[in-house]
């Protein structure tokens, strides 16, 4: 019995991630809704900030936030760190594996840069690099003063990066590396400000020293920032499924729009926790959305080629896929990074290529996603054949 171990890691990586992501999500959007919740203590405490009550499964909970820290260090103190460091492990060993070991199929766009594997990967690693050293500037620049004005900067520096990404990369590749560089950000947070600077207070506690309050609100800053970075990392973990999206011509613009339209949503959320409901915010989110959305399709519109030109046989047709699509999508492929048709789609004769039309001219006549990283040299002309004897087919 043969085993793919390649696939089985894939698979197993991408279900660490996805577990690990689920856990570090929750527990920030946990704490963040818990401070917003927060109300002045009925019972004067020293120190504290304010105080919840909750009931959930059965049982109530009384939490408390102290200004700094209390005058003593508890017995047992939860960290909350492991979530975001396995999350971000499994993730880059999930890169690592699909676009660093796998660059000439899945990160090197020969018509854009005739990258050697290990220069693509060098490349990523840098952009990875340069995204946490920017921002870490930008924290502690006096732009951090302001989280609106800081996050319009960086929301601006991550639209650069998109546009040089897509620029260098395949454009799935420069996609999963935004998402990459924001996610480095994120969990270098915790490791680099918010987790050493609690050790600090703790330290502090323990030496019976007064903790210094800085180091509190440093690492607030980063806890706000990855809750506004979380949902476009989201969406960017599932973009490869929606080819209207990273396949357009403009697909920088258009993962700009959408991070942007999930940033907004969040704020929403965030007033609305504090109770100040602004139903502005949801609209906005909703509207920046949809913009995005008719944008996407209008350059969709623009940039598809004339199908009505030609006449072509069935033969032609039929011999373009079998040059350019049936090495993966085969019963038996004979790629060697394929030992099964990806998503099972079978493309050895008419029936099948019928069957399949619609995701033959999403992804390989409308847009040049297929071949990946086009490795067979499929042309422009044979895309425009293979476009219009399809739509052919659905016209008789």
């Amino acid at each position: 019995m043969e085993v793919d171990l390649v696939a089985w890691l894939n698979l197993s990586l991408r279900w660490l991630h996805v577990i690990t992501g689920i856990c570090w999500i929750g527990a920030s959007f946990y704490f963040v809704w818990l401070d917003n919740h927060l109300r002045p203590a009925k019972e004067e405490k020293k120190g504290v900030a304010g105080e919840l009550w909750a009931v959930h499964g059965g049982g109530f909970y009384h939490n408390q936030k102290y200004l700094v820290a209390p005058e003593e260090m508890p017995d047992e103190l939860h960290w909350f760190k492991w979530e975001a460091y396995f999350t971000w492990i499994s993730g880059f060993l999930l890169l690592a594996l699909m676009y660093y070991y796998g660059a000439e199929i899945y990160l090197i766009d020969k018509s854009k840069i005739a990258f050697a594997p290990y220069q693509a990967t060098l490349v990523g690693l840098a952009f990875l690099v340069a995204g946490w050293l920017i921002y870490d500037l930008l924290c502690k620049s006096p732009l951090g003063e302001s989280n609106r004005w800081f996050g319009i900067v960086w929301f601006l520096v991550l639209t650069g990066f998109a546009y040089a990404l897509t620029e260098i990369f395949s454009d799935r590749g420069a996609f999963i590396h935004v998402g990459a560089i924001i996610g480095t950000v994120m969990a270098a947070n915790v490791f680099m400000i918010i987790i050493p600077n609690q050790r600090k207070v703790v330290a502090s506690l323990a030496a019976g020293e007064a903790p210094d309050p800085n180091l509190g609100k440093a690492a607030k800053q980063r806890s706000v920032h990855n809750n506004y970075m979380t949902l476009p990392v989201l969406f960017i973990m599932i973009s490869n499924h929606y080819p209207m999206t990273f396949g357009n011509s403009m697909n920088w613009l258009v993962l700009a729009g959408i991070g942007l339209s999930g940033v907004v949503i969040r704020h929403y959320f965030m007033l609305r926790h504090a109770g100040k409901d602004h139903h502005g915010y949801i609209a906005a989110g909703v509207g920046i959305m949809l913009l995005t959305m008719l944008f996407a399709a209008a350059i969709d519109q623009a940039d598809r080629p004339d199908l009505t030109s030609l006449d072509v046989p069935t033969w032609e047709a039929m011999s373009i896929v079998q040059k350019h699509c049936v090495s993966c999508h085969a019963a038996a492929p004979t790629h060697p990074d394929f030992s099964e048709a990806p998503v099972g789609m079978i493309l050895e004769n008419e029936a099948s290529i019928r069957q399949h039309a619609a995701q033959i001219m999403d992804q390989a006549v409308l847009s040049d996603l297929m071949p990946m990283a086009n490795e067979t040299g499929m042309t422009d002309l044979e895309r425009q054949k293979l476009g219009t004897w399809l739509l052919a087919g659905e016209n008789n």
